[in-house]
């Protein structure tokens, strides 16, 4: 049964979904799409529904699929020439969280021309977004950013070297498309990584330091889809419930992090434009460090979590169940596994400090804080 409902933006979710995309477009006014991927994506055939709806409902279609894993102001850019080269008039993102957040970025740069780094929610450039741009559909084929419901984009500048957040809830894309269809191509290591951002994404937004009832519901809602089907859609690919909870808990993660996030995600962003991680991953490593480092800030919240868990109700039962998730899903627990050393540690603290997640961390972290989390964690 494919279902609607807003909540952030519009979404339709469910098997055959992706059926609906060109309608959708059509309602918006499209006639000629962007379609923003990847190479890995598009090479996996998994833009060949979404072109065939857009061609059954007379839209056309444009592919640009020269979105990077961790995505990059260049290859904003080149989005951006070809959407204007090629005279689109809406956007179709189609991938994980990489193309999505590439798509929302050109997006922005359609219609404003200051440079990314100036759009750096850190610095207030939420002001400096408009709601002129022109539409998008977002098409999740992983289960893990949430992006494609997401207020947030988030670009390696060139300006800065660093991951920069980009903040407007004009970022929203007008629909998301969520057919767990889309998934069930997702390698283990992948739908483990991914998976792993979603659960990291919930589990932070809970521990946050802001006053937010709503998100804070969603977000143990969020914990408690991935401890019931993680493993199983890592297991069995093909398992469609599995699939259907991990992508709502995305979906749940991203819209219960509008409360903010923790100290996990300002060091897991320099793992990516340093050491190359995949972002999801990189949470992984991190978060039962991050948990351990918590674990005496807000007893009540991890307490909380326990239960949604079915745990004993101490803080320590909450990390070793993070420790084993981990282990069980096949994610190694150092980040040495993927070639990360100590010498970078200083150039990661640095560019970690200057991200601004950590500032709603439940307990308070410094560089000293920073450093010392990358050394258990390496």
């Amino acid at each position: 049964m494919i279902s609607r409902f807003s909540f952030p933006t519009n979404i339709v979710f469910g098997v055959g979904a992706v059926q609906e995309v060109g309608p959708l477009a059509q309602k918006l006014g499209g006639t000629r799409a962007l379609l923003v991927t990847d190479k890995g994506v598009a090479g996996a055939g998994l833009i060949a529904p979404v072109r065939n709806a857009l061609d059954t409902a007379g839209v056309e279609t444009v592919v640009f699929d020269g979105v990077s894993p961790n995505p990059t102001e260049a290859n904003v850019d080149e989005g951006i020439m070809a959407y204007r080269v090629e005279r689109c008039d809406c956007i179709v993102g189609v991938g994980g969280g990489s193309p999505l957040d590439g798509a929302k970025a050109i997006r922005l740069r359609v219609t404003h021309d200051l440079a990314l780094e100036e759009y750096d929610d850190n610095f207030g450039g939420d002001a400096k977004i408009s709601n002129d741009m022109p539409p998008m559909i977002a098409i999740p084929t992983t289960a893990g950013t949430g992006s494609e419901v997401g207020r947030s984009t988030v670009i390696i500048c060139k300006a800065t070297d660093r991951k920069t957040v980009i903040f407007s809830p004009y970022l929203m894309p007008n629909y998301a498309v969520c057919d767990p269809e889309m998934t069930k191509g997702m390698p283990p290591t992948i739908t483990a990584a991914t998976g792993m951002d979603a659960f990291t994404h919930n589990i932070e937004a809970y521990l946050a330091k802001p006053y937010h009832p709503l998100a804070d519901a969603i977000a143990l809602g969020g914990i408690g889809l991935c401890a019931k089907s993680l493993r199983r859609a890592v297991e069995n690919g093909g398992d469609l419930d599995a699939r259907a909870d991990m992508m709502m808990a995305a979906i749940m993660g991203a819209t219960a992090f509008q409360k903010g996030l923790g100290v996990t995600h300002s060091l897991a962003h320099p793992l990516s434009s340093i050491g190359g991680m995949h972002h999801g991953m990189a949470n992984a490593v991190l978060l039962p460090y991050v948990l351990d480092y918590n674990a005496d800030s807000c007893p009540d919240r991890y307490r909380d979590i326990a239960k949604t868990l079915d745990l004993p109700r101490e803080p320590e039962a909450v990390v070793q169940w993070v420790r084993d998730l981990n282990e069980s899903i096949g994610i190694p627990d150092k980040l040495r596994s993927f070639g990360i050393t100590a010498d970078t540690i200083p150039a990661m603290v640095e560019k970690a400090l200057q991200d601004g997640c950590y500032l709603n961390n439940p307990k308070p972290c410094n560089a000293e804080t920073m450093r010392a989390l990358y050394e258990q964690a390496i």
